[in-house]
């Protein structure tokens, strides 16, 4: 096929002034993120902002060092955000690239291939089996064109167009061939369309940046009002201004973590990185964490929870049954008989025919499976024929095809005119079709009944099922089909995926529900959902039509199946589920799935096969397409999530217990307890590389064995503040008693010492509430030796005890220090194992 007669296409010089007139043929995107606002997202969080405003008044008041110690921490936290964001970025665009699709269009009446992005407006393209659609089209010549619209509908089986009818850009031919004129490109076509509501969308905060942001609120204004509490009183008593002023500004210090950020980034990026090496790509930093918030995941059925491809997985004949066994295109497999009364000459007559009367072929085998060639259906039938017997794929070289007439949407099937090579019974009718569209051909009406009922209950069974009849003839045949031998019936499926099952098993014991939606018949939707036992959460299904009136809304929790979704229904679908207060994760590959994958709270895209709107659209992008790796995620997202919240007990604990003794020191006698850069230090040396060793921790194995953490959830509940009020008095009991203890010109050093080491010791006590040892790593217990050595550097040392205005302590001292400071990690270590027994607060 040269081109439709007398069609020349476009000239050169028409196509480069659209091209110039109208863009390129490329959805629009969202503007790409400049580093100046990555750099002013980072820096917006409450503590961050807390810390520019003690940075600035800290500048003015000329103590640089002290300065110094704050930027850095915040430059640090800033550098880990942006860099982690241009990474993910990078390696999206990269994907996209090795996904960049080509056309071939017919200009000044030659064909010639060019870049998709290059087709106008008015191009007449030429599409053949296996050619995703680069724009939307009419078709103005087809034959036998079949087009797999999933990537658009969600349907899973291809559908037929011919001349007249549209074509949907980002569709993929099955079979056939044809030329459509070019009517809508680049934004006007329906795959930019919904590329551009992707693009227009805002993003949803995750749970953490929800809880994070609530507990960052509440502690700058509680840590404004101590510090201006203290100043006021200060300069009432007649307290020098500046000093006053610092005191505030250690206060504020003191009492939030300021570190907090850079571990939570620290963390998401190693659970990014992790997740990377299973081939998970993470879009969006905060999205690792916000999986182990889930508590819906909803599935495009259509190459998510199934294979994406039709397989034969029965076959019916007048006499008997044949279940097909094996896994796809895979070459192991056979037919087995289902009962003592079939006819093994039957299946044979009934595998020759489904070969010839089929324009696919099979290749290979090669690492296990068939190579296919043309559409997905016919490929199956075949595969199941060689499963039979693969000798019978050569029925072809004795049947010579002379005649044909390709299926339509009009008689739904097709017939093939054959002619015996050695000459014995030379013709051969074959007919393959919708059981409706052949039955009535047959020339025995019993037959005809009985494959009228057997069609009926596999189609109930959500099968999609096609008839196979023939005829011989002494004498090329006129060209009807009437009087045929039914030879039998192919039930064919998506069959779900050999991890789906187990993906959703995994999910019911980590407490999250699974829903699936398709835009399939109800039938072959609850056939899907049986198999996986999604209805045993959901035992109802919910159809489109009742989804776009809302009336599935009230009985969203008894719902376990969305069929005859269109694209648009999708959306509602996860509006529904957060109104009812869950954190919904979103799966697909389609373009259809990509206004629910940015509505969602996460997006999960296919990488692989995933189309690229779905993936701009998503905040997680799995390159190998394993639906297990969601699994992975999960637990990665909670084992996070577990290990922020210990770094806030520890953390917390630690800023609490300071905040103490700089209240209680004047009244116990030790006028000023701590000086600013003293307390930038500790919490530099505490929350530093022990609050990366926290990010860090091992998982614990229960988290995938309970539900997920309710979003109303905070991020201080269960327990926690308890633990973080119990844990920062016994430390700022021992840092004042070790004051009281010291000689008066040491007071300061001590409580310094003091309070850092106390730190120190309870962070290996708040690890793991419930003393769970054997999940421990030797990463905090290295960070602590670190910290702990620091710490006494600081009064060994004379540099930094010059700059930090410590004393040294005499070695008898000392050891009184350091059981000061073993003291409330022993204290916390008994009170976690006598928690363990009686139930502690969880970390989740």
């Amino acid at each position: 096929m040269n081109g439709p007669a007398g069609a020349l296409g476009l000239t050169a010089a028409e196509a480069a002034e659209r091209l110039r007139e109208h863009g390129p043929n490329l959805p629009p995107r969202a503007r790409p993120r400049r580093l100046l606002g990555r750099i002013l997202d980072q820096l917006r969080d409450p503590m961050i902002l807390l810390l520019l405003g003690a940075f600035v008044v800290i500048v003015a008041l000329g103590d640089v060092a002290d300065a110094s110690i704050i930027a850095a921490v915040v430059v640090l936290n800033t550098t880990i955000g942006v860099v982690q964001e241009v990474r993910a970025a990078n390696a999206l665009a990269a994907l996209d690239r090795m996904a960049a699709p080509w056309a071939t269009v017919l200009r000044d009446g030659e064909l010639s291939r060019i870049p998709a992005p290059d087709v106008v407006t008015g191009d007449l393209i030429r599409l053949e089996a296996g050619d995703v659609v680069p724009a939307d089209g009419e078709l103005v010549e087809a034959a036998g064109l079949q087009v797999d619209e999933s990537a658009m509908t969600g349907e899973s089986v291809p559908v037929i167009r011919g001349p007249g009818e549209e074509l949907l850009a980002g569709t993929v031919l099955t079979r056939g061939r044809g030329f459509a004129t070019v009517s809508r490109t680049g934004g006007d076509s329906g795959l930019g369309r919904i590329a551009a509501q992707i693009a227009a969308a805002g993003v949803r905060p995750t749970p953490l940046q929800q809880r994070l942001s609530k507990l960052s609120r509440q502690l700058v204004v509680l840590t404004l009002a101590i510090a201006a509490l203290v100043l006021l009183l200060g300069v009432l008593r007649g307290e020098p201004l500046d000093d006053m002023v610092i005191l505030a500004v250690s206060l504020a210090v003191a009492a939030i973590p300021e570190s907090l950020p850079a571990v939570v980034t620290i963390a998401l990026a190693l659970g990014a990185y992790r997740m990377a090496r299973r081939s998970a790509l993470v879009r969006r930093l905060p999205a690792v964490e916000t999986l182990g918030s889930v508590t819906v995941l909803a599935s495009d059925k259509t190459g998510t929870l199934t294979e994406g491809r039709m397989v034969v997985q029965e076959l019916w004949s007048p006499h008997g049954t044949w279940r097909v066994t094996g896994q796809g295109y895979a070459v192991d497999g056979a037919l087995v008989a289902q009962g003592p009364d079939v006819v093994p000459a039957e299946l044979d007559a009934l595998a020759r025919d489904l070969v010839l009367c089929n324009d696919a072929r099979l290749g290979g085998p090669r690492d296990g499976s068939w190579e296919v060639v043309g559409d997905p259906m016919e490929a199956a039938l075949l595969v199941a024929v060689a499963k039979h017997d693969p000798a019978a794929l050569d029925a072809a070289a004795r049947w010579e095809r002379v005649d044909e007439t390709p299926f339509d949407s009009e008689t739904k099937r097709m017939t093939t005119v054959h002619r015996s090579v050695d000459g014995e019974r030379p013709w051969l009718v074959v007919c393959k079709g919708a059981p409706e569209a052949v039955i009535g051909l047959l020339a025995d009406r019993a037959v005809a009944a009985a494959a009228h009922e057997a069609a009926t209950a596999l189609a109930e069974r959500g099968f999609r099922v096609l008839a196979v009849a023939d005829r011989r003839a002494p004498e090329r045949p006129d060209g009807t089909d009437h009087g045929l031998v039914l030879r039998g019936l192919a039930a064919l499926a998506d069959p779900p995926r050999t991890t789906a099952e187990e993906v959703v098993r995994a999910c019911r014991e980590a407490g999250i529900r699974t829903v699936m939606i398709t835009g399939d018949h109800p039938a072959t939707a609850r056939a899907i959902a049986d198999q996986l036992t999604l209805t045993r959460e959901g035992p109802e299904l919910a159809e489109g039509a009742e989804i776009g009136r809302g009336e599935h809304a009230g009985r969203v929790d008894r719902i376990g199946v969305y069929a005859r979704v269109r694209p648009e229904h999708k959306v509602d679908i996860v509006d529904a589920w957060q109104r009812r207060g869950d954190v919904v994760a979103m799966t697909g590959d389609g373009v259809n799935d990509a206004p629910a994958l940015r509505r969602a709270d996460i997006g999960i895209a296919m990488g692989d096969r995933g189309t690229e709107v779905a993936r701009q659209a998503a905040d997680l992008v799995l390159a190998d397409d394993d639906l297990r790796t969601v699994v992975v995620a999960v637990g990665e997202g909670r084992r996070i999530y577990g290990n922020i919240r210990r770094f806030l007990r520890y953390g917390l604990s630690g800023g609490f217990a300071e905040v103490l003794v700089l209240m209680a020191g004047p009244f116990v006698g030790i006028p000023i307890p701590l000086g600013p850069g003293q307390i930038l230090w500790i919490n530099m040396i505490t929350h530093g590389l022990p609050g990366v060793a926290f990010g860090g921790e091992p998982p614990d194995p229960a988290d995938m064995k309970r539900p997920s953490p309710s979003p109303e959830q905070s991020v201080l509940g269960r327990g926690l503040l308890r633990q973080i009020l119990v844990a920062g008095t016994l430390i700022g009991i021992v840092a004042l008693a070790a004051g009281l203890l010291a000689p008066d010109s040491h007071r300061q050093t001590w409580v310094f010492l003091t309070l850092g080491l106390a730190q120190l010791g309870v962070a290996l006590s708040l690890r793991a509430p419930r003393g769970g040892l054997q999940w421990r790593s030797r990463g905090l217990e290295v960070a602590v030796l670190i910290a702990a050595a620091l710490q006494v550097l600081a009064v060994a040392w004379s540099p930094l005890r010059d700059l930090l205005r410590t004393d040294t302590v005499p070695a008898a001292d000392a050891l009184l220090v350091l059981a000061l400071s073993a003291a409330p990690g022993l204290v916390l270590g008994l009170w976690q194992r006598f928690s363990a027994r009686w139930g502690s607060a969880s970390d989740r």
